[in-house]
Formats: C-alpha cells, structure tokens, sequence
C-alpha cells in the first residue's frame, strides 16, 4: 500500500469540530480515489460513495432539490444504506460532472450531520461549472503524483535514512557516501518511473521497465482522450501544445515557442490553451522574471515561459521511441540524455509539489537561471547540473555580483554530494525534496478598541 502525505492531511481535517467539506482536485491518475477510499473505510464506521461519472443516476438526486432532505432521501434510495450521523464520511467523485452537487456542499455542511469529500479531476473543469460555488463551505487541497519523499517510502527508505539526509540538507553537511550512492539510484528511477500511483506500484511489484511504460502511455492515451472530450473548442490547440512539450523541453532554452504552433502564433490567441493544460493537472509553466528580485509575481513575463510536464515519467514515455531507450540511459546514470530535458522536468515537478510557484530567469546580460523560488521576502536562484562540471555556471555568478538583488545563497543541484563556496551552495539532486514553500506564520493581533471612548472630549 502506498503511502501518501495527504492522507495526514484528512486526519487533521477529521479532526475539526466544525469542518467544511473537503474538495481533492488533482489530474486524474494521481491517487485521489484511491486514497479517499482508504481514508473513509480506515477512518469512519460508515462510507458512502457516490461517481457522478460512473452512476449518472447520482446527479438526479440534487435535479430533484438541493435540501438535506430530499438528498438523503434521493441517497438512500440509489444506494440503499442509510448514513448515520456523526459516523459517516459521504464521498462525491467526479464532481465536476454534477455541478448541482457543488452547489448543495453549503446546505449539506450546514446541516453538520455528515462529513463530506469531493473530488474533482481536473480535465472536467471547464465542461460543467457549478451554478454556485460554495464559498467559505470547502477547504480546498490539490493533488500531485507522488513526489520524491513518497516515492522513497514505496521503495522501503526508512524515517531515520530521511531524517538522516535532512540533517545533512540543514546543514550544508555531505551525506555518507552509502547513503549518497543510494539515494542517486532511487532519484534515476523516479526520473523515469514519476509518480503516478499505478506506475510506481507496477515498478515496485514487477520492477520491470517494460511494463512501467507500457502503463505510462496508457495514461498518456487517457489524457489525450479528455482533451478531445473535455477541451471544448479548444481540443485542436490543446493537443497540439501537449504533444510539442517533449520536443520544446529539447530547444536551446527550452522556452515553448509559439512559432512551434504556427508561424503567425500570438501568446492571447493560445492563453486559454496553455491554462487548460494547467488546470487540468497536465503540464507546468514556468514564466520568466524580468529580475530575481521578490515579488516575483511582479516580475514576470507572461509571453515567455517553459512548459514542463508535470510527471516526468510521463515525459520519458511520451519524448522518445522504444528504439531509444531512454530509460536505459537514465538507469546507466546519464541524466544529461535528450539535452537534460527530463532533469530540469523533475525539478519543476518536485517544487510544484512541494508548494512553489514556478519561475525562471533568462538574459542575454546575465545568462539563464533554471529556476527562481521565492522564499517569503527573498528569492533562491538554482541551476541544476547533469553532468561533472557541475561548478561551471557563469550566470549565477553574474547575477550574485549584483548588489541590488540581494540574493544571499544561490543553489546548484547536481549528482555529487553536499559542498558548499561562499554564497554557492552544491547538492545532490535528491536534496530537492526538502525545498519547501514557506507556509504563513500565525500571527495574533490585538483587537481590543473599546478603550477608545476613555480619549472623546468631555461634555
């Protein structure tokens, strides 16, 4: 059974005296399903799951009233169970497929009877929008492939070998060579295999590569089916933008070029393409700044980005031909393969998961920084090496002499272990899974003004 951090995550939420419901989105292929099953059997003495896909006849029960009432009443008779109060979680896959169960999610959590799930594969998002959408009345998490530190937990690396490394990440310490040497080879297998839950649980149980891809594709066969069902009018661009990432991925800067799409392309004409993408869990753009200074968001250049997959393995399936073998290649150590495309690719998979918005800065002043993470008040520029002259990078060094920046430590991954020159720190690659988004502190304010009227003038 594979292990995944979100399920700590509905613990917490369970935990709630006065909860809202809980919306799961994510790609589909991910593992929410799959993990909401698990967590509603384990967790609650009574589960319920209605597949607005798979069960049509679920979406007329709120067609008939979106009251409390009439939707147990419309539940139990589809089903034939009767949820008991405040020991039952009611799951609603595939909710973007019922837009008036969305709506009724602020009169069923009102009424505090139930617990309720939702989830809501991407790809759906713009082929049925809800009438309503209950604001303030969902706690909204999204789901990504397995990331790196998952990954590792399938393959049975324990607390202390990852308590261990961290360590070691904190403090700028070389990792012990045993676990180092280790640690590469699971890291070559991730770039290969990503973290679609099936993928990995086939790599762990078979460990055959073979299989590994043949299932890869069958996922990339089931998202080119939801462009073409989901995409609207915009199936056409969707797919054509999708099937050019590999390729883009492989260009001098791996900036996406519209001229890719047609020479008279123009960024406005495409937008809505390249967001469905986004939206729909698909792919990752990462958008040039101007200059690595916060706020980033301010900084950026819209019309210039890479478009990253966002599961590499994925990316290995779909940017080569079984006559090229990629994955041979990674195995063997050769990260660098197709212009070291797939490398950069993790990386952008492993920030997005673990929080960060994806940037990167390019200039024909400075050079190219692969990636630019904000990091609160601060920005944290990294280049990520793939071969040995992994201590050969001219635009950092350009861009840490500019004092106007103020960048106080700037990131080099690469495949050898941790050493650190001035302001240039080097990691080995695997370190990226502890690259975390800071989360906002709690801060508590004084609200008490009712001494004000002591100042007023008397009389």
């Amino acid at each position: 059974m594979l292990t995944r951090r979100l399920y700590t995550t509905l613990l917490k939420w369970k935990e709630q005296a006065h909860k809202k419901a809980m919306l799961v989105t994510g790609a589909r292929q991910v593992g929410k399903t799959t993990l909401i099953r698990r967590f509603g059997t384990e967790q609650y003495e009574h589960f319920v799951e209605l597949n607005f896909l798979e069960n049509p006849k679920a979406r007329e029960i709120f067609q008939a009233g979106r009251d409390v009432k009439t939707f147990i009443m419309g539940m139990t008779a589809l089903l034939g169970t009767s949820p008991v109060p405040g020991k039952t979680l009611i799951f609603f896959d595939e909710i973007q497929a019922c837009p008036d169960a969305r709506t009724a999610i602020k009169f069923l959590v009102e009424d505090g009877r139930f617990d309720y799930i939702e989830a809501d594969s991407l790809p759906g998002v713009n082929s049925a929008e809800a009438h309503s959408c209950p604001v303030g009345f969902e706690e909204i998490h999204r789901m990504y492939p397995m990331d790196l530190e998952e990954f590792a937990w399938a393959h049975g690396i324990s607390d202390e070998v990852l308590a261990c490394i961290r360590t070691c990440f904190a403090k700028r310490e070389p990792v012990p060579l045993a676990v180092h040497d280790a640690m590469l080879r699971l890291f070559r297998l991730y770039v290969l295999t990503g973290g679609m839950p099936a993928v990995v649980r086939e790599l762990v149980s078979s460990r055959d590569i073979h299989k590994v891809v043949r299932l890869q594709r069958d996922i990339l066969a089931l998202y080119r089916l939801d462009i073409a069902s989901c995409a609207g009018r915009r199936k056409k661009q969707v797919q054509e933008i999708f099937d050019r990432i590999p390729a883009q991925l492989c260009g001098t800067n791996r900036r996406f070029m519209l001229a890719s799409l047609s020479t008279s392309a123009r960024y406005a004409r495409y937008e809505d393409s390249f967001v469905w993408l986004r939206d729909a869990g698909a792919a990752l753009p990462c958008y040039n700044v101007a200059a690595p200074v916060p706020p980033l968001l301010l900084q950026e250049q819209r019309a210039l980005f890479k478009l990253f997959m966002a599961d590499t393995g994925l990316l290995c399936a779909a940017g080569a031909t079984a006559e090229e073998n990629v994955q041979f290649a990674i195995l063997q150590g050769d990260l660098a393969i197709n212009k070291g495309s797939f490398l950069e690719n993790v990386f952008a998979q492993i920030f997005a998961a673990n929080g960060f918005k994806l940037w990167y800065f390019n200039s024909h002043r400075y050079g190219d920084i692969d990636f630019v993470l904000q990091l609160g008040a601060t920005c944290l520029p990294i280049v990520v090496k793939a071969g040995k002259r992994y201590r050969q990078h001219a635009a950092l060094t350009n861009i840490l002499k500019v004092q106007d920046w103020h960048l106080h430590e700037a990131l080099v991954f690469c495949g050898d272990n941790v050493s650190t020159n001035g302001k240039l720190t080097y990691l080995p690659w695997y370190m990226a899974m502890f690259l975390q988004a800071p989360q906002p502190e709690s801060c508590i304010v004084d609200t008490d003004f009712s001494g004000l009227s002591a100042f007023l003038p008397k009389g």
